[in-house]
């Protein structure tokens, strides 16, 4: 798979070289390694080169791989394999809550994890990389959502929403289905989550913000506006 660079970030040199040397770098995924907690959040945040997917150890140096799936979570949708000794029911729902995509405890098997990987990739590039509805423009390849030319940054949870409203356009959505669809497992609120997250969602969206309008008693609904030659939304 090519342009596919995944972060492994592990205090155990051996789990790092042999996930990188052994496995991912002979399949063609380009692997930047990180040691600690700290290390991890640069590479990151640099973004150079982007992440697709984080191999994220819970136990590490600095930052615990718990704050660092935090922080990540806060600002990406990147799907994120948490590597951990602790096998308890509890550790594995905090992991979950905080936005874990998959959840692999020690010692694992490493082509179980590669498979976990390759279909969380697989799952990114399957969805249309680019979709636009009207004058805004999703890729959910690398996670972002443009108004025009304009790039909006959105939480991973909003940007679930708004992919959720695109794969439903014209579809009247419970709040209900909205949540078992974008929340499922790691939702632990109420049907006021929606609302609150649909309200900032269509603040960030500006003008596009018109395209999801509320059908009573039911919920919410993506639906076109008609658009002037400038690309201005128009009732």
């Amino acid at each position: 798979m090519k342009n596919v660079n995944i972060l492994v970030a592990d205090d155990e040199y051996r789990i790092r070289k042999l996930l990188s040397e052994f496995f991912f770098k002979k399949l063609g995924y380009h692997v930047i390694e990180a040691e600690d907690g700290e290390e991890a959040l640069k590479v990151f945040y640099e973004g150079k080169p982007k992440i697709n997917l984080v191999i994220l150890d819970v136990m590490m140096p600095k930052y615990s791989g718990w704050y660092v799936l935090e922080k990540i979570k806060e600002a990406s949708s990147v799907p994120v394999v948490m590597l951990t000794a602790k096998i308890e029911e509890e550790s594995q729902l905090k992991g979950f809550k905080l936005g874990a995509d998959d959840y692999v405890t020690k010692p694992f098997s490493p082509n179980v994890l590669l498979a976990r990987c390759e279909k969380l990739l697989k799952g990114e590039e399957e969805g249309e990389k680019e979709v636009k509805y009207g004058i805004i423009t999703v890729n959910s390849l690398a996670r972002e959502v443009f108004i025009k030319d304009e790039e909006i940054a959105l939480t991973p949870k909003e940007f679930e929403l708004l992919k959720y409203f695109i794969d439903n356009k014209g579809i009247a959505l419970s709040r209900d289905k909205i949540l078992n669809n974008v929340w499922n497992y790691d939702y632990y609120g109420d049907l006021r989550t929606v609302d609150t997250h649909v309200k900032q969602l269509r603040a960030k969206l500006k003008d596009a913000g018109k395209y999801i309008s509320t059908v009573r008693s039911v919920g919410y609904k993506l639906e076109p506006k008609f658009e002037n030659d400038n690309g201005d939304v128009t009732e």
